[in-house]
This record gives structure tokens, sequence and C-alpha cells, in this order.
């Protein structure tokens, strides 16, 4: 017995030891200049609390009308600015729209401010200035000193909590203001009612329910103080025309409960200068967020809280372990997995409930239940990334969404959802994907007859997005569904995708159904000017149209240039039906050199220049498999060097390093593949493309105790040149790698140059 207490006693020293510190290699600063910046604040991984400072509060609407400066405050955060209002508990990383931003706590001193005043004005407001050279952001920490108040704040997590330590100075009038009124693309009525709970002067409970992105969402709180709050009041900045015989009270000072639309709050400590905040989030209720609160912060001890987070930082980080040739790269390449495991989003209390779709306490039995799915972006890399190096998480978000199907009034699969909530946001019905990849490359943590139902039935959903006007006429009609061509190429591949689920289960009839409706991509196509083209329901062709144009055209978030590409479960007929290999090479080679004006994109928010080489717009996700096409082609050597060539020019180590919205880990999973060298091209699919690899070395701990190694040779900045590639001593006679030969484990060895092999894959 002693023997083995011993052991349990050591194991976790040994393991940890084993691992490299890759924290210092996070920074979790980098994002967009202009749009859907990721937060840099303190979470663990999937965490349901993702804490961090915001640094405005621009509203949706001025005057009736859309302020498009509010997208780039879709995270809360946006590094240019000087000031703070405060610290909140949920964001989203990178979205190209938001919500969240809950539970808003801002620590001062000296007189109240209920309001956060402007930039220009820090001295009227809650807000205060500071300096990055006083702001420190890694995985598990954010640190800020804010200059007014002269605060320093630190902040950490748990999965379930957040954790706030303020020093104040000596000798003043400290105090927290909670703001429950503040939130992430505000608007007027966006706060439905807000309740506070004054348990004891160290506990407060309460719940805020909005009405945003997510149309009915509740977040219940638990909040546990350090020190006794020693005075208290609230404000209702949005008065009702009806309070009862409430009115009798003084509920504004030191009274023990408030409840209103717009609700503030305000707790004094005195003198006390060093107060610790853990703020509990449930989506079920007070109860659950309670146990929350004990289960996970059952003591004061912040840097014990800062060493778990970081401590479950690097066990994610040490999945894979690479060299590269600058620190910049490797900052880049880290920081590009930390975002990776942003998100989706741990959904349920320690007791694994949580609310569901139909409004309804659920329990998760046999899975950890997940949100936030931003799938028209995730299924492309970073759901077939986590199957990858994590597939027993990415079975329970399938599980998570199989649950939402079974919820789903519609009986659908979540297309983007989050909070029990489903929005809507983006096409095609892309959790189907997210299945098929992992029935294929055989995860075994969830019910595939179960998946194939659900996809199925999502599939014949008529009254979504054209879709059935796409099962009637066998593609969508411009006249009756905007987009439509985006629309009808994105319904078929998903429908291969439910194609291969068929198969896979024997299911000869109905891959024949799938495999035929996968094929509709052929009628969009107008083979007098060799592009996809948007059609009427009577069958011509839209007539008014520019192939350079994303609005208007038949397409969502890219062109016709970009958008005729997309056909990734099958790049060979579609080369064939572009007019052959030497016109889809030249098709491929004009889109990254040709010139783009800046008319095209100037109302467009998602893109700026940064996002965009030629016309090809890396900085959204249409486009990512494009660069791979190559590989289908006699030129593979021109994906090789095309991904060498987008890498330092789309992802750089600083605050404004990416070209365009992360969209929770969508464009972070797109540079690790490609930094290994190895790309999904067709979820799916068993195959990955394979390019220049550009590391020195990696190695990926893949489950079971396996480890997929790769050694590079002749590694340098010009080398970008596949020379030979072999895997356990065979040569790779192909320019792909399949899951099963990664997942196997081995060692890749791959010798690069300066000019292309262009013998390497005949």
């Amino acid at each position: 017995m002693r023997t083995v207490l011993f052991l349990l006693f050591i194991l976790p020293t040994i393991l940890r030891a084993q691992n490299s510190n890759l924290i210092p290699f996070v920074n979790p600063l980098i994002g967009t200049k202009n749009a859907g910046h990721t937060y840099p604040g303190a979470t663990v991984p999937f965490g349901s609390v993702q804490l961090s400072p915001d640094t405005d509060t621009i509203p949706m609407l001025v005057n009736g009308q859309y302020q498009k400066d509010v997208y780039r405050y879709c995270a809360g955060y946006q590094y240019d600015d000087s000031s703070i209002v405060g610290f909140s508990h949920t964001h989203f990383s990178g979205t190209g729209h938001s919500d969240l931003g809950d539970i808003l706590l801002m620590p001062n001193s000296g007189s109240i401010q209920w309001n956060p005043g402007t930039a220009g004005q820090t001295d009227k407001g809650y807000r205060s200035r500071f300096s990055h050279q006083n702001e420190q952001a890694t995985a598990g920490l954010y640190r800020v000193f804010l200059d007014e108040p002269k605060v320093q704040v630190e902040l950490t997590s748990t999965e379930r909590v957040g954790i706030h330590h303020y020093q104040f100075q000596e000798g003043k009038d400290n105090h927290v203001l909670m703001d429950l009124t503040h939130g992430i693309y505000n608007y007027a009525d966006k706060n439905v009612w807000c309740f506070i709970r004054m348990e004891n002067d160290t506990l407060i409970t309460g719940y805020r329910q909005t009405n945003g992105w997510a149309r009915s969402r509740t977040v219940y709180f638990a909040i546990s103080f350090s020190k006794p709050i020693t005075e208290y009041g609230f404000k209702n900045v949005k008065p009702t025309a009806y309070n009862g015989f409430w009115r009798k009270f003084d509920v504004e000072h030191n009274f023990p409960e408030a409840a209103g639309e717009g609700l503030k709050a305000i707790f004094k400590f005195g003198s006390e200068t060093d107060v610790q905040i853990k703020v509990a989030l449930s989506s079920v209720d007070i109860d659950g967020a309670l146990l929350n609160l004990k289960t996970e912060c059952p003591h004061w001890n912040f840097n014990s809280y800062v060493e778990d987070a970081q401590e479950k930082w690097n066990e994610k980080l040490n999945i894979i372990q690479a060299d590269f040739l600058s620190q910049d790269e490797k900052v880049t390449f880290y920081t590009s997995l930390y975002h990776t495991f942003l998100g989706p989003t741990l959904y349920m209390d320690v007791d694994h409930r949580y609310k569901g779709l139909d409004q309804r306490i659920h329990q998760a039995n046999g899975f950890v239940n997940y949100t936030t799915f931003s799938l028209w972006d995730t299924y492309r890399a970073q759901h077939p990334f986590l199957n990858l190096i994590q597939p027993k998480v990415n079975a329970d978000m399938i599980q998570s969404m199989l649950a939402h199907y079974d919820q789903s009034v519609h009986h659908m699969l979540p297309v983007w959802s989050h909070y029990a909530n489903e929005n809507w946001c983006m096409i095609g019905y892309h959790s189907v994907s997210v299945l098929a990849d992992a029935m294929i490359k055989s995860n075994p943590g969830f019910d595939y007859s179960r998946a194939l139902k659900a996809a199925v039935t999502t599939s014949n959903q008529r009254f979504y997005e054209g879709l059935g006007a796409y099962i009637d006429f066998q593609f969508v009609p411009e006249n009756l569904s905007g987009n439509s061509v985006s629309k009808t190429l994105e319904y078929a591949y998903d429908d291969w995708c439910i194609a291969q689920m068929a198969k896979k289960l024997g299911q000869d009839s109905l891959h024949a159904i799938y495999q035929k409706r996968a094929a509709f991509y052929k009628n969009q196509f107008d083979s007098s000017i060799g592009f996809m083209r948007p059609r009427m329901s009577d069958g011509s062709f839209k007539k008014e149209f520019d192939v350079l144009s994303t609005h208007g055209q038949g397409f969502i978030e890219g062109n016709a240039w970009n958008y005729s590409l997309y056909v990734p479960q099958d790049p060979k007929s579609l080369m064939e039906f572009m007019g052959g290999e030497k016109r889809f090479i030249e098709h491929l080679d004009s889109l990254f050199t040709m010139s783009l004006p800046d008319k095209y994109f100037a109302e467009t928010e998602d893109i700026m220049r940064d996002g965009i080489i030629g016309n090809y717009v890396h900085g959204n996700e249409p486009s990512h498999h494009v660069p791979y096409l190559y590989n289908y082609t006699s030129q593979a050597w021109k994906t090789q060097a095309t991904t060498r060539m987008i890498l330092p020019l789309q992802y750089k180590a600083k605050p404004d390093g990416l070209g365009g919205n992360d969209d929770c880990g969508q464009m972070s999973a797109w540079y690790i593949f490609t930094a290994l060298g190895f790309y999904p091209v067709a979820p799916g699919s068993t195959d990955y493309a394979l390019t220049s690899t550009s590391v020195k070395s990696a190695t990926i701990h893949l489950s079971e105790g396996k480890q997929f190694n790769m050694v590079v040779k002749n590694q340098a900045n010009n080398n970008v040149y596949i020379q030979s590639i072999s895997l356990n001593g065979i040569p790779l006679l192909k320019p792909f790698i399949t899951h099963e030969q990664i997942v196997s484990g081995g060692m890749l060895e791959v010798k690069m140059g300066p000019k292309p092999n262009k013998k390497l894959f005949h």
C-alpha cells in the first residue's frame, strides 16, 4: 500500500518533469487590428469562464443606426485602446459577431462613478487608463496596473470560476463596481432582467438574463470576497414604471437584494488594500454556481490557482513539441495552439447539469457537454485538429451536438450555437462534416447510427436557408434565397460527408442518394465564363455578374474567383469541369498574383487588405483549402511554395499579427497543420494533403501513448521545397498522408531545398 501511495504521489511530478514549460511561448495579445480580436485574459483549456479586460463600451446602435466600430470589439478588447472599463467573465475568441461580456467587475478608489465614461475622459467614469508596459498576458494569468485608481490587478481562472486579485493603495476608500448592464454588442434592450442577493458580508448571488445573439440566455453567479464588505449599494439605471410596494424601502443603500433591467452595484472595503474575488458561473441555477464555487475554488491561495491553470495549459501545449528557425515562429505556433484550445467551451456544472436548447435542465451522462460551436469556421481545420490530437474531447463535442439535435424543435444539428441557443449564423449544416470526419477516422466516442440519422434529418429540413429549393432544383436559385451559390456548394460538400457516413455503415442506397446530391455543385458552373455563377428558378444564369465582387453576386464572404474552387470533396472532377489541369493551374496561379481593387472589400467588415494575397482571401475561411489544390495536379510543388509564402504574411508574433478573424480557432488550426506540413482539405476523408513544413523537428503526442515524430533536414527560410519525404523509412509516392499513418505513430523524415523537386510525386 505504501508503494502504491508513493507512486501516486510521484507520478504527476515525473510527468510534469518530462513536459517542457511552453507557457513563455504563448502570447494571448496576438490578434487582429480591426476585427474580431481574440481576448487576452485568463482562462483554462475549453474553460466555461473566459475572464478578460474589456477596453470600451461601444454600442451596436447609435440613433438607431448600426455603428460599424462595434465590430472591432467582438472579443471586448482592442490593443490600440488606452483604457479599460472592467473585467468580464465570458468572451468569444476572434469571432465576426458577438455576445457575452457578462458580470463586469472594476476596482476603484475614492468617489463612486456609476457610468464607464469615455476613452477621452476617463475621469468622468469608472474606467481607467493603463499602459501596455504594465500589462502582462500569458496562458492562465493576466496582470495589469490601472493608472487612475492605482490598483494592481491579477486574473486567473478555473473551468467555471474567475478569480480576481486586487491590490489597492493604502488610505483609500476602496470599492469594486459590478455592472450587470455591460455586455458586448450591446443595445438598449439587450438586458432583460438582473437580480442580486446579499447572502452575507462576503457572498453574493444572482443572475443576468439577456436577449442578444443568443436570444434567451441566463447566467447565474455566486461571488465570494476574501474580505468583508463594509457597505454596499445598488443602482437601477433603467427603472421600470411600476415598482410595487418595494418603493417603501431605500433599496439603493445597504438593502440586501436588488432587481432591475439596468442593475449596477458597489461593494466597499474601506481601507483594505488586498482583496480577492471569486466569480462562479452556471447556466442552470444559483445552487449550481455555488457548487461550482465550492468545488473548484475552496481556498484563497491565488498563486496556487495560477499554477493549476498553467499546468493545465502546459499539458495541452506539450501535446506538440516543436522547434523552429526563429523565436517568433515558435511564439506564433504555440499561441496558435493556445487559440485552438479556447473553444468550444465547457457548458455544464460540476454535477454535469446544464440548460439545454429546449430551456430545460439536462444531465450530461457519459460525456462532457460543450457549447460555442462556430461550425462554418471550425469544421475546416479546428475540429479535424482536435479529432487528431484530442479524439475524446472531439467525441464529447459531437455528443454535445447530438444532444442539441435531440433538444431542437427543428430537429437540426447546431449551425452556430452557444449558451443553449441556436443563433443561425452563416450557412451550411457543417455539424455533419464534424460527425463524418470523426466517423471516417474511426473515433469510437459516439453512436454512429445516431449520428447518421441526425445528419440525414438535418439535411432535409426544407425551411432552412433555401434547402427545400436545393432539393427540388438541384441548386439554390438566387431569386429564392440569397448567397445561393455558396449555399449550393456548401450543401453539396455536406451531402458528400453524409454519403461517407452512409458508406461507413454499409447503407448503400443512402450513400447513392447523397453522392448524387454531392454533385449538385456542377449545376452552378457557367462554362461560358469559367466560374460558378448564380442561377434563377427558371434555370437562367444571373445576368449582371461581377466575378470579383462579394455583394449581391450569390456568395457570402467570398467572390467567384475563390468560391469557384470550393469543391473540397472532389477537386479532380472540378479540375476537369473547369477545363482541365492546365486551365485549373492557371486559375490557381492567377488567384495568388492578380490585383484586387480596394472597392471589392472596402465595405466588408471581415476582410482587410492584410488578409488578402492577390485575390486569395486567407483572412476568411472559404479559401483555406485552396493552396493545397495544387496537390491534385502534376505541380504539387506549388502548394509547398504557396503555403510557406502565406505563413509569415498572415501570421506574425505581434498584436495585429493575424490576417483575419481567428474565428474560434480556425485560423490558428490552419497555421498549426500547415506549419507541421499536412492539412485536411476535405474533412470526412482520411487523407491529409502534404506541404512544406516550417518546423525543424516536431513530436506529436497521440492517444494510447503513441508518437508521430518529424525530423527535417536543411530547414531554412529559402528552402521551401520538399526534396524527399519518407515515413518509417519508406518514401511517400503521393503528396498525401493518411490519418491512419499518422495515428499509428512513427517517424516522418523530410529533406528541404531551395528548388522544387518536380519528380517527387510522379
